[in-house]
């Protein structure tokens, strides 16, 4: 199966993009801001578009598409590790993007953004090399 990663590889870009316009934006300024905000926004949709795709992924090790549907999020990522997808280290990783993510949901001030922040060089590699297990073929 062939598993489309454009509109995933698109926002990797996207934000890494975002990520060195604010290295280089002045914290003063306004498009900062701006830039802060577009990094906090990609690194939502790209942490959402890679549990979907990683899903998909998934399926080939299940009875059924349907099993693997019925994992959630972190459990992706743990079934990933244990089938040799990721390492362990990269799969403690993405529970930390989660619960980063979960843990601000609502808090969409200047610390959450700032936490946020200081992922995303780790997050940036960590799901660029997702969307290579994603794209591999399942036979090998």
């Amino acid at each position: 199966m062939n598993i489309n990663t454009e509109f995933l590889r698109r926002c990797l870009d996207t934000l890494e993009r975002a990520f060195n316009e604010l290295k280089r934006s002045d914290p003063n300024d306004i498009t900062y801001d701006i830039y802060r905000a577009a990094c906090v926004k990609e690194f939502e949709i790209v942490l959402e578009q890679s549990g979907k795709l990683l899903k998909k992924r998934l399926g080939a090790y299940f009875a059924s598409n349907r099993q693997a549907d019925r994992l959630v999020f972190k459990d992706l990522f743990r079934y990933a590790a244990k089938h040799d997808l990721i390492d362990l280290d990269a799969c403690e990783r993405w529970l930390k993007y989660r619960d980063n993510r979960n843990d601000n949901a609502h808090d969409y001030g200047k610390a959450f953004a700032e936490s946020t922040l200081e992922l995303l060089p780790d997050f940036l590699s960590d799901a660029r090399a997702l969307a290579e297990v994603i794209e591999e073929a399942e036979d090998g």
